[in-house]
């Protein structure tokens, strides 16, 4: 569906040191049929995907700890942060993405994943949509020791956690990532675990 009460204007780089920062001006008709010329700035790192692997034998689901900086930035005084695996798609489908995704960072290798959902994530300023989904894992899948690329500056810790620890977690403010959240929430709401 096209927006015709939209015009972008100009559009400037702002930075594209890391992803690319931009500033765009546009013209919006508004609601009564003014015309109003508004400057956004719009962060695009490209999209994503995210996984939460559980197993309906144990009860278990598998997250990952690693430091995020904007977390630190922001008032995490450790910086480390709990969440279900996730990663940027590149040139990659998200199925193919999160499989290789989840190998590279958990060490559990996953042929079949379901796809529950897609979601903005923080529309606002950034342009990401993050594709989540949901796997069962089993220790047979266990192919290495996970932890993310060193190349790519990854320092990742796996964690097996019982689905009640998880939800408790939740409550008591140990996960705060949003993905990850809504995950957990999604496999209670489904009674999958």
């Amino acid at each position: 569906m096209q927006n015709n009460k939209v015009k972008i204007i100009k559009t400037e780089i702002l930075s594209d040191n890391w992803y690319t920062l931009k500033k765009v001006t546009y013209e919006k008709i508004k609601n009564d049929g003014s015309v109003e010329i508004q400057s956004r700035e719009a962060y695009d790192r490209g999209n994503g995907a995210t996984i939460l692997l559980y197993n309906k034998n144990t009860n278990t689901v598998i997250l990952t700890k690693q430091f995020r900086l904007p977390t630190f930035i922001n008032g995490n005084s450790t910086g480390m942060l709990i969440e279900a695996c996730a990663g940027l798609l590149d040139d990659d489908n998200p199925e193919d993405c999160i499989r290789r995704e989840t190998e590279e960072e958990t060490g559990y290798q996953i042929s079949r994943v379901e796809k529950v959902f897609e979601s903005y994530m923080s529309p606002g300023s950034v342009t990401e949509i993050l594709h989540f989904f949901i796997a069962e894992y089993s220790k047979e899948m266990k192919i290495a020791d996970g932890g993310g690329l060193e190349e790519e500056g990854e320092d990742i810790e796996v964690l097996e956690l019982s689905f009640g620890e998880a939800l408790q977690m939740i409550d008591n403010g140990e996960i705060k990532d949003a993905k990850t959240i809504m995950l957990l929430q999604y496999l209670r709401v489904k009674n999958i675990l």
